[in-house]
């Protein structure tokens, strides 16, 4: 670590108020509460809280050096440094504390509405059948090799991904995989980072609102924001606005799509495979490389992953056989994860919970054919109530049978929730019904499911709760499948000893 206080601002315009440069701190941080003797506390105003006020407590908790952005009165006998943006400070005195770990990593910053995770996971399987050890950082979570740690966001705050960034390089770690969201890039989290290659998988309108974008235009610019801090940037060039994402960029730009001619690399000849174990597309590759892919994950938007994945790897130099040997195993966890497969059904797990997301999903497994789509739902309480609507117009447009049953409610009712579902559902005219327990939706869907049927768990995907109330109740998607399953074996068994015993006293 770096820790004389010149060193780490020298990347910063700062004024000095107060106080002695040529000292040394013992960390950083912007949380008044995780302050301890010899630290550096940097004041940040937040979207809802201003930590300017908590100076006096990070001052009583040890606090030597104060960084502000706004003028504050300070008694104490502390260093006191002022800045434009505290914000963008976390950031760069972060990089410099940790002595830059970026730069001891090849970088892949990832920015699009939808893909970001699935992309991020499948160029991380590729690199490691190539033999690399890849960090990764995004919704999931962050992940070290195979060291799972938790984060709070997509994103994580600055301070929080250059520590992982540093531990990424320190356990031999030669690249690093992250995504970029639009809040990341606007709230200066990533401020400082050169990231050898920014991608983009595409835009739609989202996240518009309170403490988010204040309008698309805003959004389309914060993700734009990546591509005046990367070296390449490799661009699905099928999306809408990929011209204003690209609009003053200053980095090479590299192009990847499907309808479009003259893209660098392009895939065609697309065929969907559902076979027992196995559920994806075949396509071809043209342009800057020629071979045929097959990749285990349903759906039209995945060979748009897989063609991403394939563009970043094809410019790191990795071999094709690495990219297939991934592509053909890789699973991204509640991410379009075929969880069970049967001669009667297969059951998607996937976290959709967007007009966009549910769209891809819903069209992806359509061309397949199923006899019927299956789909088992909630939303979340708390969020905007036209998301509930979209969910209940898609689901009903293209599902037999929507079965309504919990989500993170938050501080909402559940039949709140599932009368805004409905209003959707009733506009296109969607069969439905509601089991409020999520385990006995899923019991429901598998015990009446039909041959050539897909059911559909949407929303949970990933996480690992429910968040009801305030409490975050422990909760598996895949553990409950699995669960189900057993048990109805189970109760298939019993049934067939009573018969067979019913018969023997016969």
């Amino acid at each position: 670590m770096i820790t004389n206080l010149k060193e780490v601002l020298k990347d910063l315009d700062y004024e000095l108020i107060k106080g002695n440069l040529d000292i040394n701190i013992k960390d950083v941080k912007d949380n008044s509460k995780n302050v301890q003797e010899g630290d550096m506390f940097i004041a940040v105003v937040g979207t809802e809280v201003d930590s300017h006020n908590y100076i006096p407590n990070a001052i009583e908790n040890g606090a030597k050096v104060i960084v502000i952005e706004k003028d504050v009165e300070i008694k104490e006998d502390v260093t006191v440094i002022k800045v434009k943006s505290s914000r963008k400070a976390v950031a760069k005195i972060s990089a410099a504390y940790f002595d830059y770990p970026a730069k001891k990593l090849i970088t892949i910053g990832i920015t699009g509405t939808c893909g970001k995770t699935s992309t991020s996971y499948i160029i991380k399987s590729i690199l490691e059948s190539a033999g690399y050890k890849v960090g990764i950082i995004g919704t999931i979570g962050a992940m070290i090799g195979d060291k799972k740690i938790e984060t709070n966001n997509t994103t994580p705050n600055a301070y929080e991904i250059q520590k992982l960034f540093y531990d990424m390089a320190d356990q031999g770690c030669k690249y690093m995989v992250m995504e970029v969201s639009s809040q990341g890039l606007k709230m200066d989290r990533v401020a400082g980072i050169e990231f050898d290659y920014g991608v983009f998988t595409n835009i739609s309108m989202d996240h518009i609102g309170k403490n988010e974008h204040e309008d698309y235009e805003d959004y389309i610019y914060c993700k734009s924001l990546l591509f005046k801090q990367c070296k390449v940037g490799i661009i699905n060039i099928d999306s809408e606005k990929y011209e204003e994402i690209t609009k003053d960029h200053t980095c090479k730009i590299i192009n990847y799509g499907i309808d479009n001619e003259g893209t660098d690399i392009k895939a065609s000849n697309i065929k969907f495979i559902s076979e027992d174990n196995f559920l994806g597309e075949q396509f071809d590759v043209t342009g800057a490389m020629n071979d045929t892919f097959r990749i285990d994950i349903p759906g039209k938007f995945s060979v748009y992953n897989a063609l991403c994945s394939i563009t970043v790897a094809h410019y790191l130099g990795i071999d094709a056989e690495s990219m297939k040997k991934a592509l053909e195993t890789v699973k991204v966890n509640g991410r379009m994860e075929l969880t069970s497969s049967n001669s009667t059904y297969k059951l998607i797990i996937d976290y959709a919970h967007n007009k966009d997301e549910m769209n891809n999903l819903m069209e992806a497994i359509s061309d397949y054919k199923p006899k019927r789509i299956i789909s088992i739902t909630g939303a979340g309480g708390n969020r905007a109530k036209k998301r509930r609507y979209d969910l209940g117009e898609i689901c009903g447009k293209w599902s037999s049978l929507t079965i309504l049953t919990n989500d993170n409610l938050r501080f909402e009712e559940m039949e709140a929730i599932h009368n805004d579902i409905i209003v959707g559902l009733e506009k296109s005219k969607g069969k439905y019904m509601i089991i409020k327990d999520r385990k006995e939706a899923i019991r429901y869907a598998i015990k009446n499911a039909q041959k050539g049927d897909m059911i559909l768990l949407l929303g949970k995907g990933h996480e690992n709760f429910l968040d009801i109330r305030g409490v975050k109740y422990p909760w598996n998607e895949k553990g409950a499948v699995l669960e189900v399953e057993k048990e109805l074996k189970e109760e298939k068994n019993k049934r067939k000893r009573r018969i067979k015993r019913t018969k023997n006293r016969i």
